[in-house]
């Protein structure tokens, strides 16, 4: 850890949050002189400070550790190369259209990565009136389910949610060149081209 960084950090976010070292200071229950001596690199914040000022400038503690905070590069375009993550406690779903670093449950997320699914593993898909009828055989049981279903264009993505129990029998609108992604909680991702 290089105290020079974690306060030359800790007086950027603080002037980004328009705050004195003072007001800071008091809101963190310790004196100025001691957010002075972190910016100045004579010091770093005791572990037991590192919520609260987290909190206060609205960064990770992590990103205060390494003094520095790395910004993703815009990733325009095409919705279909979105990025999900699953919670493997909770099972809370995250869409994200570029790199980005999550934590769920107390845990780093890793991005799940779509295998293209064989022919066996495929969701049923017919039209009707147009629109997709999606359907599929699978058992759908606590232990072993399709968590979601994704639909991906260019420019919009459209997750329905499922459930243990419950058969699959989805209408959606058709589009050209739409990408149908599931996630199975046993297998992982999978996509097929519509």
């Amino acid at each position: 850890m290089d105290n020079r960084k974690v306060g030359e950090l800790i007086y950027n976010l603080r002037k980004e949050k328009g705050l004195t070292q003072k007001q800071l200071a008091e809101q963190m229950n310790i004196s100025d002189r001691t957010v002075s001596k972190w910016e100045r690199g004579h010091g770093c914040p005791d572990i037991s400070l590192l919520p609260s000022l987290s909190t206060l400038l609205g960064v990770n503690i992590e990103n205060i550790l390494e003094g520095e905070l790395t910004s993703n590069q815009f990733v325009g375009g095409n919705m279909k190369n979105s990025n999900f993550f699953v919670c493997p406690t909770c099972n809370n779903i995250v869409l994200a259209t570029g790199d980005i670093t999550l934590s769920c449950c107390g845990r780093k997320l890793e991005q799940l990565v779509a295998k293209e699914a064989t022919d066996e593993e495929k969701l049923s898909i017919s039209e009707i009136e147009n629109e997709w009828f999606i359907s599929s055989n699978h058992s759908m049981k606590k232990d072993h389910y399709i968590s979601f279903i994704a639909i991906a264009t260019d420019d919009q993505i459209q997750i329905i949610k499922q459930y243990p129990e419950w058969g699959i029998q989805i209408r959606i609108p058709k589009h050209k060149h739409s990408k149908l992604l599931w996630y199975d909680t046993q297998f992982g991702l999978y996509y097929q081209i519509l």
